[in-house]
C-alpha cells in the first residue's frame, strides 16, 4: 500500500464518487443484466455501466479506474470483452489502519 498514491486517487471526486459506487453497487447499479449472463456484482461492475452513471467519456472512466487500480483500491477482471471492477478492500481496510494510527 502506497498512502500517497490513494490521497491522489481520492483527490479526484469523481474517483471518490465511483468508490462510493462500487462499495453498495445494488444501490447504484441494475444487476438483472448481470444475473442473466450468470454474474453478479461480486465479480464487480461493467466500465461502461460505470460510464453511463458518471456520464463522462469512457476514455476518462478508464483512466480514472486504471489510476484507482493502480493505487490498491479496485481490482478488475476480464471476461470476454468486458472488464469488471470491485473494490480492494484488503487495501481499503490497510488505508484505513494507516490514516487512524497516523493522522
Amino acid at each position: 500500500m502506497e498512502p500517497l498514491m490513494i490521497y491522489k486517487a481520492l483527490s479526484n471526486e469523481t474517483r471518490s464518487q465511483i468508490l462510493l459506487w462500487l462499495k453498495n453497487p445494488e444501490e447504484f447499479f441494475d444487476e438483472k443484466p448481470y444475473l442473466h449472463q450468470g454474474l453478479n456484482f461480486r465479480i464487480g461492475v461493467c466500465v461502461g455501466d460505470i460510464q453511463a452513471k458518471a456520464g463522462l467519456a469512457q476514455s476518462v472512466i478508464s483512466s480514472y479506474l486504471l489510476t484507482m487500480q493502480k493505487a490498491g483500491l479496485l481490482e478488475s477482471e476480464r471476461i470476454g470483452k468486458w472488464t469488471y471492477y470491485r473494490r480492494n478492500e484488503k487495501t481499503i481496510q490497510e488505508f484505513s489502519e494507516y490514516i487512524k494510527s497516523n493522522l
